[in-house]
């Protein structure tokens, strides 16, 4: 791999490849060659990224031109809507691009889940099969060898990472699996719409998609994968007012014999050499906030066991706009890349924020 890597953001001026962006300006390793846009094309990337002024002096966005990208380009990232990606990965792949796309286009492995979440037949299940899920938590060895990362959602992410070392260790009950997110309105995208619009949002707690939220697909996938069993999930979205941010709060029911002890060995266990994540246990907040990981790409952990009830409640919590999506990605990049996992990354959270 050469010492200089060009890249190209596909889709770059949203909130999300804008946050790509920032990360890259920091890689000393990636050289950011070419921007998409469909609406900005020919203006420089500081007119809608308005804190990257004096960054990527000279790029412009540009419009999707595929053989421009296999020129100038050595890997993509595919930050655009659902349903966009299904196209573009296969030619970029033949292309003999590394791709890394942010949609929920590749991430399930079941082409028959597709048509369930989301009621549509899958063009190219082959790819489902080849695709790793983006989780480097999960799957950091398969994807030092992928050509397509599926980069998890930001719910998605979450929840997994709160549920992951009770499902791993089987210390609760698994068909008893409650999961309670809130999250910040900046998970709409920068197009407003009636739900994501600022007077519609602001000093919101509401809960959307309380039944059929299509990030059950992933996390149901993945603690299966961990369990070695099915696993089903109830889960409920909120959206509150925060700009940015997603908290997990996952519900389980403890088995006979399992304690508090054995949730701190669970965590601690799971999450020792994990650059990224950190376990939250004391200081002045005893318990995982988002507003305390915005703008890097960290997730905090942490959890309490309500003994009277044998309940144990876990929670994580990330940047939706980090680990949730453009830090991940960047994350996957570098091991993809075999550069070490934390380049570009290893920036502190605002305080305050």
């Amino acid at each position: 791999m050469p010492s200089i890597v060009r890249a190209c953001v596909v889709g770059a001026s949203g909130y999300t490849g804008g946050e790509i962006l920032r990360y890259l300006a920091f890689h000393p390793n990636i050289e950011v060659t070419m921007a998409t846009s469909r609406e900005y094309v020919g203006l420089p990337i500081h007119y809608v990224h308005l804190n990257l002024r004096g960054f990527y002096k000279g790029l412009k966005f540009e419009p999707l031109d595929l053989d421009k990208i296999g020129s100038k380009c050595d890997i993509v990232f595919l930050s655009v809507p659902h349903g966009v990606s299904l196209e573009l990965v296969p030619k970029l792949l033949e292309m003999g691009l590394r791709v890394l796309d942010l949609s929920a286009d590749y991430r399930l492995k079941n082409p028959e889940d597709y048509k369930r979440w989301y009621n549509r037949e899958h063009p190219h299940p082959d790819l489902l099969a080849k695709a790793v899920y983006g989780l480097p938590e999960l799957h950091r060895d398969e994807i030092r060898n992928a050509r397509l990362v599926a980069v998890p959602g930001c719910n998605a992410t979450s929840s997994i990472l709160a549920a992951a070392p009770l499902v791993k260790y089987k210390l609760v009950d698994l068909d008893h699996i409650v999961i309670d997110v809130k999250v910040g309105s900046s998970e709409a995208g920068s197009k407003a719409y009636s739900g994501s619009h600022h007077p519609e949002r602001e000093n919101a707690i509401r809960p959307y998609d309380p039944t059929g939220h299509r990030h059950v697909a992933e996390i149901e996938q993945e603690l299966s994968l961990l369990a070695n069993r099915a696993i089903r999930v109830a889960f409920v979205p909120h959206a509150v007012s925060a700009i940015r941010g997603s908290l997990a709060t996952v519900h389980a029911w403890l088995n006979e014999g399992v304690d508090e002890k054995a949730v701190v060995r669970a965590f601690t266990t799971f999450y020792a050499k994990e650059p990224f994540v950190r376990i939250v246990r004391s200081g002045l907040l005893k318990y995982p906030d988002p507003k305390y990981v915005i703008g890097s790409n960290f997730a905090d952990v942490s959890f309490a066991v309500d003994n009277r009830v044998n309940r144990v409640a876990t929670f994580a919590a990330i940047d939706n706009l980090g680990k949730g999506s453009a830090g991940q990605a960047v994350q996957d990049m570098n091991i993809m890349l075999g550069f070490e996992e934390t380049l570009g990354l290893l920036i502190p959270p605002l305080k305050p924020a």
